[in-house]
C-alpha cells in the first residue's frame, strides 16, 4: 500500500513524487513510455527559473534521479483504470498488475497533434516545435512556418513574428478560424503571409535538417516548396483522461475540469499538469501543479488518520 501513486512521470508527476517524498510519504510513479513528457523534445530550455539553459532530457534525467534518491518507487506499465474503494485507491495497469494507494494523483499530460509525415517525430526539436515561448528564440531573424489557424496558432504566429524575419502561416481550411482579433494583430505585420486551403504533403531535409515544406492547394492541386528553417505545429492537443472521466469531471475538450487546487469530485484523487483544464501549459505552471496536487494529497492523508 502506497501513500501516492502518480500517474504519468512529467514535470507535474514527478514535482508530485518529490513534495510526497518530502512531506514523508511512500510513492509510487507509473510512466508508460520515458520520464520527461513533452519537455523532453525540447534541445534547449532556457525559460525554467535558476537554470540558464538545459535541454529537455537533461532536465528529465535530474528530476527522475532526485525523486530516486528520496525513495520514489517508479514501473514502467500503461494505466488503464482507477477504482476508488473509499479509503484505498487501485491502479490498473494494461499489463495486468494492480497496485493500491491511499491517493491518487493524475498527471498524464497531453499528446500535441502531429501532421502524420514522414520524418516528422524524427525531426521534433530539430526542426519542429510546438511552443513558441520555449523555442521561439532559436528562431531569432530566421523563417519558420506555422501550421493551424485556430487561435493557438495565431497566438503562436504572434510571439514569433516579434522575432522571426518571416512567419508563413499555413492553414488548411478555406479561412482561419481563430478570433477576428487575433487575425487583425497577425496580418497587420509586414513579415507575416499566409497559403489557406493548404496542406502539407512533406517535410523538407537536408540529412537531419529540416530545410522546408512542400505544400498542396487543396482546391487546385498545384504544389509549391517553401524553404524555412523552423515548423511549429499547433493543430491541437490531445489530453489522454478518457480512462479516468468516472472519477474527475472533464471539459468538452477532454481536459479535467478543476482549477488550480487540483482537486476531483472523488476525495482522495487529483490532477496536475496539461491533463487539467489551464490558460497556460508550461513546465513552470505543471511542477507548480504538481507541488499543490501532492500538498493536497498530503492533508488528504493526515486528516484520515
Amino acid at each position: 500500500m502506497y501513500d501516492v501513486i502518480v500517474v504519468g512521470g512529467g514535470p507535474a508527476g514527478m514535482t508530485a513524487a518529490l513534495y510526497a517524498l518530502r512531506n514523508g510519504k511512500s510513492a509510487l510513479v507509473i510512466e508508460k513510455t520515458g520520464f520527461g513528457g513533452q519537455i523532453t523534445h525540447s534541445p534547449k530550455v532556457e525559460n525554467y527559473p535558476g537554470t540558464l539553459s538545459m535541454s529537455g532530457n537533461e532536465f528529465a534525467d535530474s528530476a527522475l534521479s532526485q525523486i530516486l534518491e528520496q525513495g520514489a518507487e517508479i514501473e514502467f506499465e500503461t494505466v488503464v483504470a482507477v477504482e476508488d474503494n473509499g479509503s484505498v485507491k487501485t491502479v490498473k495497469t494494461e499489463e495486468g498488475s494492480a497496485f493500491e494507494g491511499k491517493t491518487v494523483i493524475i498527471a498524464t499530460g497531453v499528446k500535441h497533434r502531429m501532421l502524420g509525415l514522414e520524418h516528422e517525430n524524427e525531426l521534433v526539436g530539430e526542426g519542429i516545435s510546438f511552443c513558441a515561448v520555449c523555442d521561439g528564440d532559436f528562431y531569432k531573424n530566421k523563417v519558420v512556418c506555422v501550421a493551424g489557424g485556430g487561435n493557438s496558432a495565431l497566438q503562436e504566429a504572434i510571439l514569433l513574428s516579434d522575432k522571426c524575419s518571416k512567419v508563413i502561416m499555413l492553414q488548411d481550411l478555406p479561412q482561419f478560424t481563430g478570433e477576428g482579433r487575433l487575425q487583425d494583430v497577425l496580418f497587420s505585420r509586414d513579415n507575416v503571409v499566409s497559403h489557406t486551403n493548404t496542406k502539407i504533403n512533406r517535410l523538407l531535409t537536408d540529412g537531419n535538417e529540416l530545410k522546408g515544406v512542400e505544400i498542396e492547394d487543396r482546391t487546385t492541386g498545384e504544389k509549391q516548396e517553401i524553404t524555412c528553417d523552423g515548423l511549429f505545429v499547433a493543430i491541437g492537443l490531445i489530453p489522454e483522461n478518457e480512462p479516468f472521466k468516472a472519477l474527475a469531471d472533464l471539459n468538452s475538450f477532454g481536459y479535467f475540469d478543476t482549477d488550480e487546487s487540483c482537486l476531483t469530485k472523488t476525495p482522495g484523487v487529483f490532477v496536475a499538469g496539461d491533463c487539467r483544464s489551464k490558460q497556460i501549459r508550461q513546465m513552470t505552471t505543471a511542477v507548480s501543479d504538481g507541488a499543490v496536487a501532492a500538498l493536497a494529497a498530503c492533508r488528504y492523508i493526515n486528516e484520515m488518520k
